[in-house]
């Protein structure tokens, strides 16, 4: 029989810098797998690097989201 494991995701916006980034690092510590969305690619893919060293998981996905299409294409990426 097939065993499924449950696994936590996070998308956390602004996760380029401040509260986003603190808040991504500290869920990345406790087990959940973070999606850092930002629209500054060098620091996301910065705070992946981190957050993998320490053990953690993380997917960078730079985008703007101002407006409303962009959403909906991260909402696509997931």
């Amino acid at each position: 029989m097939k065993q499924h494991t449950k696994r936590t995701i996070a998308i956390v916006t602004g996760a380029s810098s401040g509260i986003g980034e603190a808040l991504a690092s500290a869920m990345a510590a406790q087990g959940t797998h973070v999606v850092l969305v930002a629209r500054s690619v060098d620091r996301l893919t910065a705070l992946a690097t981190r957050i993998e060293n320490a053990g953690g998981t993380a997917t960078v996905i730079p985008v703007d989201l101002a407006g409303e299409q962009r959403g909906i294409r991260l909402l696509r990426a997931v």
